[in-house]
Parts: structure tokens; C-alpha cells; sequence
């Protein structure tokens, strides 16, 4: 059958129209997606202060073995244990009565010894002018001289002896050489105790102020007398900041101390030497033995400063992804020098004006393009303080 010329045409112009549907869906099937549209942040510098933590180990001011100095039952006890007690209070007594007796039997000994002393100067007395007159032999005044010389020797030992038997009683009554905390009893009413017990009678601490021991590397030693002025290690420790104290359960104690004291020499073992810093501790929420980090403060003038979550890791190297002129994204290797709960500073590897990208680098690789959305470092600061 033959088909008109105007039906040919229309057939023509469809097949073209059709053809030209298929292309452009085709191309369209094949078009890249379009750039993520991600928050970049610009580097700036800011003052800043970051932190050195070591660990610690806490002491008391003052850590005092309570121990008898004389032997006997123990006849009473005082404090209970974990009790608060000021320097002076009774803490235990022992049993004083053979100790009493001990006592008076010296004293007794004195009056004996004393009386001795009269008895022997009065046998001086009558012998001198009887030696004088030439009637008895100078040989038994100087005898009577030396028995006198002998009580008052006598004597002066029953002196000492009534001493030492008070000291014994006065021992019998412990108290307190420090304010502080009583620790635990191990002895009961009615135990024997001994001047050579291993265990003493409890452990009092003084925890007015608290110690915190940490140590410092031989590097970090070097580090820290560069850091701060001063002539000597005496004059470098008084213009040092105050530092802080992190206690375990990571909350920071609300007091600040001071470093006091450092070792005289390194440990030959650990290459490390001894730092101690001090904390007030009125109110004794700190005890002996527990355990903590001691930050160091350090200021930074100028400090690079981005966000913690910007950064990844790869292999133990801390990256962040620079956006470029073109949009495109690198990713750029750079050295931590200190952080704060948002933030970290760095020492190398960006610069102040760089952009990078703030949050969602899950999904990025080098070369990658975006569409940036301006992040304001104030607004930034203001949600997230340094």
C-alpha cells in the first residue's frame, strides 16, 4: 500500500522527536551527582591555654604511725575510726598501774637517797672540827667527804629514775602529735600491746594540704625550666602558673596548687625526676592514696585553632580536608600541640584563612567537590567556648 507524502512526514518528524527523548534520557542517566553541600570553617588564631596532665599520687600533708611506746594491755580507746582529731586529743590508753607503782617505787628511792645526802653531811659536819682540833685523822673526814659525794650521786641517779617512771606513765596516754583523720584500728580493748608490734596502733593523716607526687621526663624537665623565667629552679617554680588538680573520677578539684619541691637528682631507673604540688584541702575531701592528673598550664599568644570534628585519623596521622579555590577538597596531614573538650591547637601543617571543612568529612576523598557553606568562627566560639 502506498502512504501518502504527508503521512511520511509525520512519521519522520516523530521518529526524530523519539530519538531525541532517548538521547537526552540517556544523558541524564549518565550525569555526575550534584556537590554536597558541606559547612567549612575558617582557620584563625586565638589566645589560648593548653594543658600538660601527669599522673599523680596523693599524700597527706602529714602521715603519722600511732604507735605504744611502752608495753601493756590496751585499757581504752578513744576516737573511732575515720574521726577527726586535733593535735594533743587522747587517742588510746594502756594500762598504767604497774607502770604507777614503777613510779612510786622510784620516788621512794629518792627519799631514801636523799635522806642518805643529810646522813652523810652531818657525819662532814662533825668530823671537821675534830680534824681541825687534831683529835681524829683527816683520813676518815675525807672518807665522810667521798660517802657524801656518793649520796648525792645516788641521789641524782633516783631522780632520773623518778623521771623515766613518769615518762612511762605519761606514755601510757597516746595522743595526737597532728590534726587529722584517724585511720583504721586493728587493736581491741583488752590487746596486748607492744613496742615492737609491725602494725602500729592506727595511721593519722594530716590532710590540711595535699601532695600530689607526679613525675617529669628528662625532656620535659628541659621543657619547663625554658618555659618559665627566672635565674634559678626557685625563681622558675614562683612565676609558674598555678596548676590544677583531675581527680578520678576526670572532674577537676576546685582548688589550685602550687609546685614546691623537685628531687634533687634523676632516677637513675626511670630517667625521671620527682615533682610535688601542693593543694589546699580545708574542707578534706582529698584522702591519702587517692589518685589523679596534675595539669600543667601552658599560654599560647597565638594559637591555630580548629575544631575536634574536623580532624581523622589514618594511620596514626591526625588529617583535616582543605577546601581550595576550586572547591575542591585535599586532604592535609597536621601536628597537635594541645586540645581543650572542642578543640585542638595546631603546631603545623595550617595556616590562619585556610578553609576547611567543619562536619560530615565521613564521606569525602582528595579531589572531591562541595558546596561550601560559610561556618562563622564567632558564632563557632560562642556555641563552643575555648
Amino acid at each position: 500500500m502506498k502512504i501518502p507524502g504527508k503521512t511520511r512526514f509525520i512519521v519522520l518528524i516523530a521518529s526524530i522527536i523519539l530519538l531525541q527523548s532517548c538521547t537526552k534520557a540517556a544523558e541524564g542517566s549518565n550525569a555526575a551527582p550534584p556537590a554536597p553541600e558541606l559547612p567549612v570553617y575558617t582557620v584563625i588564631t586565638s589566645p589560648a591555654t593548653t594543658y600538660q596532665e601527669f599522673p599523680t599520687a596523693l599524700e597527706g600533708k602529714n602521715n603519722v604511725e600511732i604507735r605504744s611506746q611502752v608495753d601493756g594491755y590496751l585499757d581504752r580507746i578513744y576516737v573511732e575510726e575515720g574521726a577527726y582529731v586535733r593535735a594533743g586529743q587522747p587517742l588510746f590508753k594502756i594500762d598504767s598501774r604497774s607502770y604507777g607503782e614503777q613510779m612510786n617505787m622510784a620516788q621512794a628511792n629518792l627519799q631514801a637517797a636523799n635522806a642518805n645526802i643529810e646522813k652523810a653531811r652531818v657525819e662532814v659536819d662533825r668530823l671537821q672540827p675534830l680534824v681541825a682540833a687534831k683529835v681524829v685523822s683527816d683520813v676518815q673526814l675525807k672518807t665522810a667527804k667521798a660517802n657524801y659525794a656518793a649520796a648525792v650521786a645516788a641521789a641524782s641517779q633516783a631522780r632520773a629514775s623518778v623521771g623515766s617512771a613518769k615518762i612511762n606513765v605519761g606514755f601510757t596516754t597516746i595522743t595526737a602529735p597532728v590534726s587529722g583523720y584517724i585511720g583504721r584500728i586493728p587493736y581491741k580493748k583488752g590487746s596486748l600491746i607492744s613496742r615492737t608490734d609491725p602494725n602500729p596502733l592506727t595511721l593519722l593523716s594530716d590532710i590540711s594540704e595535699i601532695y600530689a607526687y607526679f613525675s617529669l621526663s628528662e625532656l620535659d624537665f628541659i621543657a619547663f625550666q625554658n618555659k618559665y623565667p627566672g635565674g634559678t629552679l626557685e625563681e622558675k617554680l614562683k612565676n609558674m602558673p598555678m596548676v590544677e588538680l583531675v581527680i578520678a573520677d576526670n572532674s577537676t578539684y576546685p582548688e589550685k596548687g602550687r609546685l614546691s619541691i623537685v628531687d634533687g637528682q634523676f632516677d637513675k631507673t626511670t630517667g625521671a625526676i620527682s615533682v610535688r604540688a601542693v593543694f589546699p584541702n580545708d574542707n578534706g575531701t582529698l584522702r591519702t592514696g587517692n589518685t589523679g592528673r596534675v595539669r600543667m598550664p601552658q599560654l599560647i599568644s597565638n594559637a591555630v585553632v580548629i575544631p575536634q570534628e574536623s580532624t581523622f585519623e589514618i594511620q596514626d596521622k591526625t588529617y583535616v580536608y582543605v577546601m581550595g579555590k576550586d572547591q575542591k577538597v585535599t586532604g592535609k596531614p597536621i601536628k597537635i600541640s594541645g586540645k581543650t573538650d572542642s578543640y585542638y591547637f595546631i603546631s603545623e601543617g595550617l595556616s590562619p584563612g585556610e578553609k576547611i571543612v567543619y562536619t560530615g568529612i565521613g564521606n569525602l576523598k582528595d579531589g572531591a567537590s562541595i558546596k561550601p557553606k560559610n561556618i562563622s568562627s564567632d558564632s563557632l566560639l560562642r556555641a563552643k567556648p575555648l
